[in-house]
């Protein structure tokens, strides 16, 4: 995972700013291991798995207070030993730098 996406910071995105193209996503995909393109291209997503529903659930809070400092936000589902996490930059319906920051970010969280 390339450390330049831990040390950024995501910048507001109030629309009007096109998506990434399956070529730029890809390049920033590079930099996040373990995530794949989704919902054709508009999408990142990734699974995470835990030896139980508690570490499942603290993973899912710690994303949550990350996302609240970022002002980002992720969908998440989660059960007994999994959550799989999806980042979209939903003003733009699509992938913007600032969801492959968080996806960097989500992985260091996970201990990678």
């Amino acid at each position: 995972m390339s450390d330049d996406l831990l040390f950024k910071t995501c910048t507001p995105c109030r629309g009007g700013v096109p998506p990434l193209t399956a070529v730029e996503a890809e390049k920033f995909l590079d930099q996040a291991p373990g995530w794949a393109l989704a919902d054709t291209g508009r999408s990142i997503e990734r699974t995470f798995n835990f030896k139980n529903f508690k570490e499942a659930l603290d993973f899912v809070a710690k994303i949550g207070n990350l996302a609240e400092i970022e002002g980002h936000h992720p969908d998440i589902s989660f059960g007994w030993g999994w959550a799989k996490v999806s980042w979209q930059t939903k003003k733009i319906k699509g992938l913007h730098e600032n969801d492959f920051i968080m996806a960097a970010k989500t992985s260091k969280l996970s201990g990678e």
